[in-house]
């Protein structure tokens, strides 16, 4: 698995995740009231002003919101003002052949990538036609294949949809269909340390203002970084 910058297993890696940016074909598409080209641009530049290096660029779905080829070429295009490799995994507003033909040519949609003394999957939780997300077979397979193949490094999974409750009403309903399966996957494999998502944006959990996390951590143990 090639890795995508020369930190030793020894050096901290430096993370920036972008969420739900929901970007349009217009320069000028607005969502809520919103322009969220000029969000994503905001953000970008609280980033780029609060952290003088970045390792890698995590972009955690929900790219687009009209799922167009120009709004993901908008995306690409914004986040090249980050010097770090990225990599994207999509939503439900995603198009993922109109994703793939944005980063064509390009490892941007690779699901594993090490770095440092981490692997990190990304994985595809979007349903076509559903906002409720869920992992087929074949991402489950895929994370234990990637769970399995590097059991000497810590892991972070990634995905687009909650997969515990968020006491949330209206979006406890959206998230992940089967986070029980993905949390199987997950207790068999101690390396495990953190699950990152997207979607829920709360500003109590947010990371700037298109971004949200929420880690699953294993027990502590003389190993956790």
């Amino acid at each position: 698995m090639p890795s995508v910058s020369a930190l030793t297993a020894a050096d901290p890696v430096l993370l920036v995740q972008l969420s739900d940016s929901h970007l349009f074909a217009e320069t000028d598409g607005t969502l809520l009231g919103m322009n969220t080209a000029d969000s994503l641009q905001r953000v970008i530049d609280l980033v780029l002003a609060q952290q003088p290096r970045i390792d890698l660029m995590l972009a955690t779905g929900d790219l687009s919101q009209d799922g167009t080829l120009e709004s993901y070429q908008r995306f690409r295009q914004l986040t090249r003002q980050i010097a770090a490799p990225g990599r994207w995994l999509p939503g439900n507003h995603d198009e993922p052949q109109v994703m793939e033909q944005a980063a064509s040519g390009s490892d941007l949609l690779d699901p594993v990538v090490d770095i440092g003394n981490w692997r990190i999957t990304l994985l595809d939780s979007a349903v076509p036609g559903s906002v409720p997300g869920y992992l087929q077979d074949e991402q489950l397979q895929l994370l234990t294949r990637s769970l399995s193949e590097a059991p000497e490094r810590h892991h972070l999974v990634c995905l687009h949809h909650h997969p515990v409750s968020i006491d949330c009403a209206w979006m406890e309903p959206i998230g992940l269909r089967n986070a029980q399966a993905l949390f199987a996957v997950i207790d068999a494999f101690p390396q495990v340390r953190a699950v990152l998502w997207g979607m829920f944006t709360r500003r109590s959990i947010a990371c700037g203002a298109t971004c949200g996390y929420w880690p699953h951590l294993p027990p502590a143990s003389s190993s956790s970084p």
